[in-house]
């Protein structure tokens, strides 16, 4: 499989890197933003290859979360960590790909569902798994009598 150069899919893309730039700079607002670019050089100083990652983050975020607050409440009720105001305070100062990251991050640790992937995964996971096998897996079942037996006695 070959391997396209940022620059090959700037421009099957989006034509060229203003075009790119462009894009990239709808999103470059409160919302999402965090300004902590250069103001001289701007964002046409950037690679190709961060502003397509920075394009795909930004689109995806904007699209799941709609805001940066969001995001952060997001990352906050993943971590079960919601009365922690100097852990929110922190991730305030953080940029969209960070916090996008982190969040994705504490939600696949945590086992909380991220998305389209994670509802197929899950759903191709229960369909997969045997009727007779229990939680840890051994593919044989127990007899009903002995589960019902221990359920009674723990009750």
């Amino acid at each position: 499989m070959a391997h396209t150069t940022p620059l090959a899919r700037v421009k099957e893309t989006h034509g060229d890197k203003a075009k790119l730039v462009a894009a990239v700079e709808k999103f470059v607002n409160d919302d999402l933003w965090v300004a902590r670019t250069n103001k001289d050089k701007g964002l046409a100083h950037v690679s190709n290859a961060k502003l397509l990652r920075l394009l795909a983050t930004f689109t995806e975020v904007k699209d799941k979360f709609g805001t940066r607050e969001k995001l952060i409440d997001a990352i906050v009720e993943v971590e079960k960590r919601t009365k922690d105001a100097g852990y929110r305070q922190r991730l305030t100062a953080w940029p969209v790909p960070r916090l996008y990251d982190a969040y994705k991050s504490a939600a696949k640790r945590t086992g909380a569902k991220t998305g389209a992937k994670a509802d197929a995964k899950a759903a191709k996971k229960a369909a997969a798994k045997p009727a007779g096998e229990h939680a840890q897996g051994h593919g044989h079942a127990k007899p009903a009598k002995k589960a019902a037996a221990k359920k009674a006695a723990k009750a």
